[in-house]
């Protein structure tokens, strides 16, 4: 049998919250995040603002210039929380089975729901309606049977509006496709494949998964298999916590090194602390440097040990830094992460193991 997936997107979803809770940013082009005159970035703007190209994570300075008479609001994401708490208990009554992204967007797999005649088309409908009526926040809607038709679905006829891919309908539909509209595919991915003559699903559909693999490393199997319309992955109730990171942008851009290793020592420090607060250990360490030009790179280092100790912590980021190019290049943000996570209490039930065998 078919499996029934909704995935649910909110629109404009941060901006959608402040034009909602103040009636004078109505209609008006509502940029949430940093200043103009500052070094932060656009969080997400109201539709009224994309006309003029502004998009998430653009420098806010440049969004000033696109769109000068923009308004421009810090972000409260404390309301946003409220909001999703509202809109993620709306998902609840329908089924068990949500998967959330984000504060604004989730998978809902109704596959076994009989309501209204077990129609996903018509559940996402009220689903949509009921948010409306709760919140005063529209959401668009993706169907279809698998998660990555779903979400590349949602994004189809927004805003407030839906779309469905049926089964028999799928590689259709991602063959039409521009390779840009595919989740997983970033704007580097997407300018690699277009200079590879990859332009549509059609085109990509038309290298083998070793070409793939080959150009793509382990990503080639994920590609091979959404140019036919095919993804297995269930939806999931309980995520996993797959990373604890902290970062830093500067007001001014930072050259020393010493200083840079400071900043990144302290943040480490935070993540620790996070780590041991959850009870988990962590054994990859990446950091990550974005240059006053705003490229970005990151350094990483996997570990055969579960990593705890700060010391070894800083003494590994020194070298991760040595890696990057800091020595002649200015930096405007840094950040350290840790990933591979398991609990705590995996790693000393399997010690006693050993100590035992």
């Amino acid at each position: 049998m078919d499996r029934k997936i909704i995935h649910i997107d909110m629109d404009a979803f941060f901006a959608a919250v402040e034009q909602r809770d103040n009636p004078q940013l109505k209609g008006r082009p509502v940029i949430v995040g940093g200043q103009p005159d500052s070094r932060g970035v656009v969080a997400t703007c109201s539709y009224e603002a994309r006309q003029f190209g502004i998009h998430s994570a653009m420098p806010s300075s440049r969004a000033g210039q696109l769109c000068p008479h923009g308004i421009f609001v810090k972000p409260r994401f404390s309301a946003y929380q409220e909001a999703s708490k509202e809109i993620h208990q709306i998902f609840r009554q329908y089924t068990d089975l949500v998967e959330p992204l984000s504060l604004d967007e989730a998978y809902l797999d109704v596959t076994g729901v009989s309501y209204l005649q077990g129609s996903a088309m018509l559940i996402a409908k009220e689903i949509r309606e009921k948010i409306f009526s709760v919140t005063k926040l529209t959401a668009s809607a993706g169907i279809s049977y698998n998660k990555f038709l779903a979400k590349v679905a949602s994004d189809m006829n927004k805003p407030d509006g839906q779309f469905v891919v049926k089964p028999g309908e799928g590689e259709t539909f991602v063959g039409a496709l521009k390779i840009g509209k595919f989740y997983g595919v970033g704007k580097v991915t997407e300018a690699k494949m277009n200079s590879l003559g990859i332009n549509t699903g059609a085109d990509l559909k038309k290298l083998s998964k070793e070409k793939l693999n080959h150009i793509f490393g382990k990503a080639g199997n994920y590609y091979y298999s959404i140019a036919r319309g095919i993804d297995h992955r269930p939806v999931s109730s309980s995520r996993v916590r797959k990373s604890l990171g902290a970062e830093s942008t500067f007001q001014q851009d930072i050259k020393d090194v010493k200083e840079m290793q400071a900043y990144l020592q302290s943040l480490s420090s935070k993540v620790l602390e996070q780590l041991k607060k959850k009870q988990m250990v962590a054994y990859t360490l990446t950091i990550k440097v974005k240059y006053a030009d705003f490229n970005q790179i990151t350094r990483s280092k996997t570990f055969d040990e579960p990593v705890d100790d700060s010391v070894l912590l800083y003494s590994v980021i020194k070298d991760l830094l040595d890696k990057t190019e800091v020595l002649t290049r200015s930096v405007r943000l840094l950040g350290v992460s840790l990933s591979n996570l398991t609990k705590d209490n995996v790693r000393q039930h399997s010690t006693q193991l050993d100590l035992f065998d």
